[in-house]
């Protein structure tokens, strides 16, 4: 069993009971009952409640000092990964209830699917799992547990299964129920896999509203002295891709002999699935050293891993870049922006 913890900063009395909506019971071994629970997992789901004396199989995330996460504006906790049945997961929990969900009065609480790029495309499993929350005055936990026994569904567009209303902030802060003793609480869970499967293929496509632009700004100096037919800037980081400009001296293609050639292309496309795409706007620019009237183009462009690099093979003449009154090249130095902003992302299902 994997465990974590984290420590955050007066306490709480401990008492003796279990509080259960409308009843009060004394646990030696497992109690099961149903509850209707139109607010979690799905609008007709039924719940099962449970209490037992057995500790969660596969984690344990205990939160000393939890009543900082509000005074510290923690609105969700997230866990560190964990392996259960052969995939990873992730534990989030939201101390004042899942904002998102309009939840205000019930700590909400999710299990997570998580590093699903490295699985098949159409990937998809089924998996019934229970969220625990250890009552410290009996040394017995409170277990919630989807009642539909053929677990749920992970996939490609669902990665989050849980309960908005795990349990009410008043049952929770309750002193006789000790799921919060001295200002400690232990929650848990067990994922069990009950179905493997490939769907076929699919994508998905997500587009980005109020994208972020980047920049990165190479210097080459002695640049008549370059003898590589191509060179490259330093890697950079735009939108969690990494990227870089390619620049040929002496041009390329079309512009081979009389211009220069200027790209901008995908660091490492090999890190992306065959049907990933990335639909970005970019200007690759030549920095006027002297009156600031900069020489640039630009584009938008489908990059993928089979269209790694757009830009123009006859991006300036030779003739007007050596040229000493525009100031392309100052003192044998060049210097070349790239802007770029990422407006969506399509990826496999």
């Amino acid at each position: 069993m994997n465990f974590s913890s984290i420590q955050l900063k007066p306490s709480i009395p401990v008492n003796e009971f279990v509080d259960l909506p409308h009843i009060k019971l004394s646990f030696n071994s497992i109690w099961y009952f149903k509850v209707q629970m139109a607010s979690d997992l799905d609008q007709d789901g039924v719940v099962s409640r449970m209490v037992s004396d057995v500790p969660p199989t596969h984690y344990i995330t205990q939160i000393n000092m939890f009543s900082q996460l509000s005074k510290n504006n923690i609105d969700k906790y997230t866990s560190s990964h964990f392996h259960a049945g052969g995939y990873k997961w992730k534990l989030a929990i939201h101390p004042n209830g899942n904002k998102n969900k309009g939840i205000t009065d019930h700590i909400s609480f999710y299990l997570e699917i998580v590093e699903v790029d490295s699985l098949c495309p159409g990937w998809e499993i089924r998996a019934t799992f229970r969220l625990y929350i250890l009552d410290q005055n009996k040394d017995n936990y409170l277990i919630l547990q989807d009642a539909e026994e053929r677990g749920r569904r992970f996939h490609g567009m669902k990665l989050e299964w849980g309960y908005d209303k795990f349990i009410s902030q008043d049952t929770f802060k309750d002193p006789e129920n000790g799921y919060l003793a001295n200002d400690t609480s232990i929650f848990g869970a067990e994922v069990y896999i009950r179905q493997e499967k490939h769907t076929g293929k699919g994508e998905c496509l997500s587009m980005i509203k109020d994208a972020v632009g980047y920049k990165n700004t190479w210097r080459i100096e002695n640049y008549s002295g370059l003898k590589e037919a191509c060179i490259d800037s330093q890697v950079f980081i735009a939108a969690d891709k990494k990227w870089k400009i390619q620049l040929y001296p002496k041009g390329k293609g079309s512009g081979t002999g009389s211009y220069m050639s200027l790209y901008l292309t995908l660091a490492e496309p090999e890190n992306l699935t065959p049907t990933s795409k990335i639909y970005a706007d970019f200007t690759l620019r030549i920095i006027d050293q002297i009156s600031g009237n900069h020489y640039f183009g630009k584009a938008t462009y489908w990059f993928s891993a089979s269209n790694t690099t757009c830009g123009w093979p006859r991006f300036v003449s030779h003739a007007y870049f050596s040229l000493s009154t525009v100031g392309l090249l100052v003192k044998n130095v060049c210097l070349v922006d790239a802007e770029l902003t990422v407006h969506g992302i399509a990826k496999p299902l």
